[in-house]
């Protein structure tokens, strides 16, 4: 399970994590979001990852509250981006602009505007500095806790890219 913040690259390292070893990708958002920003209720979110963490592998790029549980009983490592503030916001304020202005489509078939990702309630910009301290605490107290399973930090994308270039490598 990788897990941060939005804007971290979550996305972006699960999908080459299973690309390395050959397993499944689950894309989170797409199991919570339904066409025109619909979200899935919890109970059916929580059934979806259930179904995915039932399997013998799988990669997921979050945890959300609600239903980190389930992949915490069946992770064998967490990926835990732990970026500066700046980092992964510039990131977040890049990639929204970008899906912006291309109309790229996310989270089964719905697209980010100026509106939605800026002033909505609900808005990714505002998910970001709400939940920006309180993710950052629960992957460091993951990561300091022995009874859980086993935490990687990476607190930068050099750091990322050091990880990931050993990941799917077999030892002689």
């Amino acid at each position: 399970m990788v897990y941060g913040v939005s804007g971290a690259g979550k996305s972006t390292l699960a999908k080459r994590i299973g690309e390395r070893l050959g397993v499944p990708y689950h894309p989170i958002d797409d199991l919570t979001w339904e066409p025109g920003w619909v979200e899935v209720p919890d109970e059916i979110q929580r059934a979806r990852v259930t179904a995915i963490c039932d399997d013998d592998a799988w990669v997921i790029d979050a945890g959300y509250g609600r239903w980190v549980d389930v992949p915490m009983a069946r992770v064998d490592l967490i990926v835990g981006l732990d970026f500066p503030r700046w980092v992964s916001l510039g990131r977040l304020l890049r990639r929204s602009v970008i899906r912006i202005v291309t109309r790229e489509p996310i989270c089964n078939g719905n697209y980010e505007s100026i509106r939605k990702t800026l002033f909505d309630s609900d808005s990714i910009l505002r998910w970001h500095f709400r939940k920006f301290k309180h993710n950052q605490r629960r992957m460091r107290a993951w990561h300091a806790d022995p009874g859980k399973p086993p935490v990687v930090l990476l607190t930068s994308p050099a750091a990322v890219e050091r990880w990931l270039s050993g990941v799917g490598k077999v030892s002689a």
